[in-house]
């Protein structure tokens, strides 16, 4: 950024030193700014993607391998609904649902009710309140309906064992 006076260049006139200015840039400020900026992102961007605290029960399935991203919607310990990270009241879950599938459709090219939903129960909640807005959501149409749980810790999911062959009957 400055400018560094400080080299002489010979001898001028009348024996003195004339300076000549240093137009060099010392980036070493700048690469530590951005080292420091990087780690701040690595370090705060996982915090950005936290949804809505849900303990959720535990099962050693397979994981679903998906390539478009789902809607969630949560169910919390307290029964209150979520669709992604906002709050709606069970009356208004359906059409919420409708009207982002209907955009996703329209930008995906899919039909709206091939949208994949995810539904996150927390496992305190009593089994008729996560029935009760699942079939919500079937009766409005959606077919791609799943719930979601977690693999206990220290412990990898079932692959699934291969289909044994049925026996033929003797006659």
């Amino acid at each position: 950024m400055g400018v560094s006076l400080s080299h002489a260049t010979g001898r001028g006139r009348g024996g003195r030193r004339t300076l000549r200015p240093n137009a060099d840039i010392n980036v070493t400020p700048f690469v530590d700014v951005m080292l420091v900026l990087l780690i701040v992102f690595m370090v705060t961007a996982p915090l950005l993607t936290v949804g809505v605290p849900v303990d959720l029960p535990q099962t050693r399935a397979q994981n679903i391998p998906t390539k478009e991203e789902p809607l969630q919607v949560t169910i919390d310990a307290q029964g209150q609904i979520y669709v992604q990270k906002k709050q709606v009241a069970m009356e208004d879950l359906v059409p919420m649902l409708t009207a982002i599938a209907k955009a996703q459709a329209s930008a995906a090219g899919g039909g709206p009710n091939e949208t994949r939903i995810f539904v996150f129960g927390d496992q305190a909640l009593a089994y008729g309140r996560i029935m009760q807005v699942m079939g919500a959501i079937t009766s409005a149409g959606f077919t791609r309906v799943a719930l979601i749980s977690e693999t206990p810790k220290g412990q990898a999911a079932l692959t699934p064992a291969p289909a044994a062959a049925a026996p033929v009957p003797r006659r």
